[in-house]
């Protein structure tokens, strides 16, 4: 009898993984029924060019093959609000299902959270695929010009002295948000000049001495605009963000976590590093059916291990440390569960800096 009974316990537990294929099969059936011929839009937060965009287009390259039924990825630009109204618009207006995904700015989950008027979203409720980036390899940098007014971190501290000029997009960028922390954190003489319609038109700025600089990410710089690397290029990093330990291509450079003034700047610099976790988010609307999300997000990840695509990234420079979806809604719990003063502090912090100081 016992014989019989452990025979019919194989047979049981084969008959539930059989079960259990099938049911998998049709749902990876199903999934490509619905993607095949059908068109996947990426929106891009920015303008054509810059980094956000630059990481769009390669993934847009190589996702399709890995979405069951092989949709045609066409990546749409939808500047506006330092990506802010592509966020606003992927999580009120795109179709759920499963056909609109989007890449925006990393700090868009930072003022959603703290409390921002015009965030019209939940980033807890976004339906995450995942980051390309997790600035493993990557660095926020402080560039300025080397005939500025200014040239040195001391100098930007001296009082009375003259300010630093940025500039930067809109609200929510990084280049801005990191600014206004820099101000408030090391004691910098900053002022920012905010409206550049996107990166091109930063990096054209301080080409042409409207500006003194702009924070931004070294593969951004790396992948778009390499000559402020070279020698003799009359461009010089002062500070680096989003780094516990110095970047090994700038290790004369000062992190900011270094430069901290006391423990409470510390911990402003510590919050507004966390969204660098998600560096380059890539998201779909809420309430996405199940299976199309599953599909989307694992995807995205085996994008980043296709050959094709790391080939493409290392001619690009741009960096691949990808996290996937679980990750990022980790990351942007940890920003929820900071202390509430340093989220009030945070938010009036960027609120000035939107009254433009």
């Amino acid at each position: 009898m016992k014989a019989v009974s452990h025979s019919r316990c194989i047979a049981q537990v084969l008959l539930a993984g059989i079960v259990a294929l099938a049911a998998n099969a049709a749902l990876a059936d199903a999934v490509a029924d619905f993607y095949k011929g059908r068109q996947v839009n990426l929106v891009v937060g920015y303008g054509p060019g810059g980094g956000y965009d630059v990481y769009a287009r390669l993934i847009a390259r190589h996702l399709g093959r890995y979405i069951p039924g092989n949709p045609s990825i066409v990546v749409q630009n939808m500047p506006g609000a330092g990506s802010l109204r592509a966020v606003n618009y992927l999580a009120n207006a795109a179709p759920k299902d499963g056909t609109v995904i989007a890449t925006f700015a990393r700090d868009m989950p930072l003022i959603a959270i703290i409390g921002n008027p015009n965030a019209r979203f939940d980033p807890r409720k976004l339906t995450w695929l995942g980051s390309s980036s997790s600035y493993g390899n990557d660095a926020y940098l402080l560039f300025t010009r080397t005939d500025a007014r200014v040239t040195s971190i001391a100098e930007a501290r001296r009082a009375g002295g003259p300010p630093l000029v940025l500039g930067g997009t809109a609200e929510g960028a990084s280049g801005n948000d990191v600014s206004a922390v820099l101000r408030d954190a090391l004691g910098l003489n900053l002022k920012m000049i905010a409206g550049y319609p996107d990166s091109n038109a930063l990096f054209l700025a301080v080409d042409r001495k409207e500006l003194d600089g702009r924070c931004v990410g070294l593969s951004a710089v790396q992948s778009t605009h390499a000559e402020w690397l070279r020698p003799g290029s009359g461009m010089h990093a002062l500070v680096q963000f989003a780094r516990a330990t110095r970047h090994p291509e700038f290790p004369d450079v000062p992190t900011a976590r270094e430069l901290a003034r006391n423990e409470a700047a510390r911990a402003l610099i510590e919050l507004a590093e966390i969204p660098y976790a998600l560096s380059r988010p890539f998201a779909a609307p809420p309430d996405v059916p199940e299976d199309r999300a599953a599909a989307l997000a694992a995807a995205f990840l085996a994008v980043h291990r296709d050959a094709q695509y790391l080939d493409e990234a290392g001619r690009l420079k741009v960096d691949v440390s990808p996290i996937g979806g679980e990750e990022v809604a980790r990351a942007i719990s940890r920003i929820a569960a900071a202390p509430p003063e340093l989220l009030d502090y945070m938010k009036k912090l960027l609120a000035e800096n939107k009254g433009g100081g």
